[in-house]
C-alpha cells in the first residue's frame, strides 16, 4: 500500500505513542473507517438494489399513509 508521507509519519507517531506497531494503528483505523463511512457505502449499494428489484415504497405514498393514520389518531 502507498501512503502520503504525512500520513505514514502521523501514523507511526501514533503507534509510538501507544507502543504498538503501525499495523495495529491500520487495522484500527481501517475498522474505524469500515463501521462508519464503510457501512454508509454499503447500505446505500444495497438500498439501490433493492429500488431496483422493486423492493422500495414510493415517498409520496408513504407519506400519504402516514397523514393518514396521523388525522385518524387525531380524531
Amino acid at each position: 500500500m502507498r501512503l502520503p508521507l504525512d500520513v505514514l509519519v502521523e501514523i507511526e507517531e501514533i503507534a509510538a505513542v501507544c507502543e504498538r506497531s503501525r499495523s495495529w494503528v491500520f487495522v484500527r483505523a481501517l475498522k474505524s473507517y469500515l463501521a462508519a463511512e464503510g457501512k454508509e457505502i454499503l447500505d446505500i449499494a444495497k438500498a439501490r438494489k433493492e429500488m431496483a428489484a422493486g423492493d422500495a415504497f414510493d415517498l409520496d405514498d408513504v407519506a400519504a399513509e402516514v397523514e393518514a393514520i396521523v388525522k385518524g389518531a387525531a380524531a
